[in-house]
């Protein structure tokens, strides 16, 4: 793609023989990008994932919904849940994404952040220790960041988890990573919400805090 204008886009991002789609939105005078990482794959389909993205791009904050996994991969997943506990290979799939976008012109010059979902959220901090430069922000939202337990100390952009207070084990876990992380952070929950935030207006809060998250963080000046 020579030319990146406003609007939508869909991409295939080819790297070590696989091709990972993508669907990147630029509103008009876009801020920041922010790439979304869900742990079972398919940002790009994931209907909580288009919700919050859709907030994001209200603010003029680009977005990238970007599928860590092959379709044929996340057939696989479906049945034994693999691949989406494979932290090294979405962290890395991450990565050739934030290069693509580094090497694109159109692109190059807009502060990158990550937003992470269930297991996506440790692969997109695994990806901002290996990116120092490029990743200015993370947000995970019902994350599991203790799977990325052996690289928190080391993250150095500002993070916010987001958990439901509903969701108990995960919650634990996250406040269990919120500790041993060094770098700017915050642990933020929403007291009526379960694990997929399913619960009346509990999704749209992510959404908001997300948004106002990646502004601050991102583009302060403008914020």
């Amino acid at each position: 793609m020579s030319t990146i204008t406003s609007g939508e886009h869909d991409l295939m991002l080819r790297s070590q023989g696989i091709e990972l789609a993508g669907l990147l939105t630029l509103p008009p005078g876009a801020r920041a990008l922010v790439m979304f990482a869900d742990g079972s794959g398919g940002s790009r389909i994931c209907p909580r994932s288009r919700s919050v993205a859709k907030v994001l791009e209200a603010a003029s904050l680009g977005t990238l919904l970007f599928d860590l996994l092959t379709p044929a991969e996340e057939q696989r997943d479906r049945i034994d849940r693999a691949l989406r506990f494979d932290i090294t290979l979405l962290s890395q799939r991450l990565v050739v994404a934030i290069d693509w976008i580094r090497k694109n012109m159109d692109l190059t010059g807009l502060p990158l952040g990550l937003f992470g979902a269930s297991t996506g959220a440790a692969a997109a901090l695994e990806a901002a220790v290996a990116r120092p430069q490029q990743v200015g922000a993370v947000v995970s939202r019902g994350g599991r960041p203790d799977l990325a337990m052996g690289v928190l100390a080391a993250v150095s952009c500002p993070t916010l988890l987001i958990a439901g207070g509903q969701d108990f084990e995960v919650l634990k876990l996250n406040r269990q990573a919120a500790a041993r992380l060094q770098g700017p952070h915050s642990l933020l929950v929403i007291p009526e919400a379960s694990h997929l935030f399913e619960e009346p207006g509990t999704l749209p809060h992510v959404a908001h805090l997300a948004r106002d998250w990646f502004l601050q963080k991102l583009c302060p000046s403008q914020a």
